[in-house]
């Protein structure tokens, strides 16, 4: 089926911060896929490069796999047309952070780190900033310190539009069943408990439709091969590699669709684009005045 890509009446530019190379592609591809094909400027920003995340051994470990990681990262962010990479370079916490581990981004300072992040936004002139929303998604602590990071460094930058990726949890519990065909799709990488993880579907504002990017989103997926390989000590297939052999039916049941909480938004009328509260010129921004 031929995707007629909508030409805007103006350009954005959209800002999704992330937590480790490969949350972007699977939280938030077809959005940044999306925005870019749509003319918007895409820019992604990782906080951390992924070395504790678990990889085969060729990957290697610790810095040998952040170099890995990064690459990575480039590919699947060209493959979903994104503009400019920064990293931020805090430490990748893991699962269980210690709380003495100053490098880790889930024990850094809130203000440090959204300062940083707002030197981008107001680098970037950013309409919109992708964070998660206040759960981290799965309660991952460094995507938990996502959400305050980026929460606050909006408010820093005058950023107008902040939207928390999520997935309604209902549907999210839905999908898992099905996705039990293949495989638990959330695997043991999940600090809480399924019904525990996300958002209340009264809360999500924004769903959006992506499948017309779902090969975009693929790609990029795919472009995170360190992410498919099992670690030596672990030997189960990961999570991304029972999610990229999905049939294209499933896969568009799981991935067709991006869901967001807009802070500051009614959750009614939900939208369909991430730009819907830019083209209401009538509404007042949800975090302040651009300054």
């Amino acid at each position: 089926m031929t995707h007629l890509t909508r030409v805007p009446e103006r350009t954005y530019t959209l800002v999704a911060f992330h937590a480790h190379p490969d949350d972007e592609s699977l939280l938030t591809g077809g959005t940044l896929a999306r925005a870019a094909a749509e003319g918007h400027r895409v820019v992604l920003v990782v906080a951390t490069c992924g070395e504790r995340g678990l990889a085969g051994l060729q990957d290697g470990v610790g810095d040998h796999l952040a170099d890995v990681r990064m690459r990575e990262l480039a590919s699947a962010a060209d493959a979903l047309g994104c503009a400019r990479v920064v990293p931020l370079g805090y430490g990748d916490s893991g699962l269980r952070p210690s709380p003495d581990d100053s490098d880790a981004f889930a024990n850094a300072d809130v203000e440090g780190a959204a300062i940083a992040l707002a030197d981008v936004l107001r680098d970037e002139a950013a309409d919109v900033l992708l964070v998660y929303d206040r759960h981290g998604g799965y309660g991952h602590p460094d995507h938990v310190q996502v959400h305050r990071v980026g929460t606050r460094a909006a408010a820093l930058a005058g950023t107008p539009v902040v939207l928390e990726a999520t997935v309604p949890s209902r549907l999210f519990r839905t999908v898992l069943g099905v996705l039990r065909l293949v495989g638990n799709a959330l695997g043991r990488s999940s600090p809480l408990p399924t019904r525990e993880v996300f958002a209340d579907p009264g809360t999500v504002t924004h769903r959006v439709s992506v499948t017309g990017y779902l090969a975009a989103k693929r790609t990029a997926m795919a472009a995170h091969a360190s992410q498919t390989r099992a670690a030596p000590t672990d030997g189960q297939t990961r999570v991304l590699t029972r999610l990229l052999r999905l049939p294209p039916p499933l896969f568009a049941l799981a991935f067709g669709h991006e869901w967001y909480i807009e802070q500051g938004r009614a959750a009614r009328p939900r939208q369909s684009d991430v730009f819907a509260s830019l083209y209401d010129a009538n509404r007042a921004p949800s975090v302040g005045n651009r300054s």
